[in-house]
């Protein structure tokens, strides 16, 4: 895709890294209302692993829904609570009530409602997966 990273441009060339390049790729396939894991992405692309992906989203993920990359135990990603959490409400992302002794009372993902395969339905829809409105908080 090509995609620029704007803090720090390759000294040469000014792309992305492959590698970044690829988590990035992925990361623009995930569908709104669904979320995959940094171990997710690295599995897909059966190279790397949970952090060389939270790495590579640190540096250039501005540029894709870095709110649907997340950490496999569903806690929001710590100083971007409040704005990933809005995208989760608009896209409809499964999500749990925040039990009393959670900081700040936030929700956490429903890894198990949320999280995307990354194979398209048969019904042309994500992955099947119910993100019905009962669990959306």
């Amino acid at each position: 895709m090509g995609r620029m990273r704007s803090d720090e441009p390759d000294e040469v060339s000014g792309d992305l890294p492959e590698y970044a390049e690829r988590v990035l790729d992925v990361a623009d396939l995930i569908p709104p209302g669904r979320v995959m894991a940094y171990g997710d992405i690295a599995e897909w692309l059966g190279e790397g692993g949970p952090r060389q992906v939270g790495r590579t989203m640190a540096l250039y993920g501005g540029a894709v829904p870095w709110w649907r990359v997340v950490r496999s135990d569903g806690v929001l990603l710590p100083g971007h609570e409040l704005e990933a959490l809005a995208h989760y409400r608009e896209e409809g992302t499964p999500l749990r009530e925040a039990s009393r002794s959670s900081q700040g009372h936030l929700p956490r993902l429903d890894m198990k409602r949320a999280r995307w395969d990354g194979r398209p339905s048969e019904t042309g829809t994500d992955s099947g997966t119910d993100t019905g409105d009962a669990a959306h908080i």
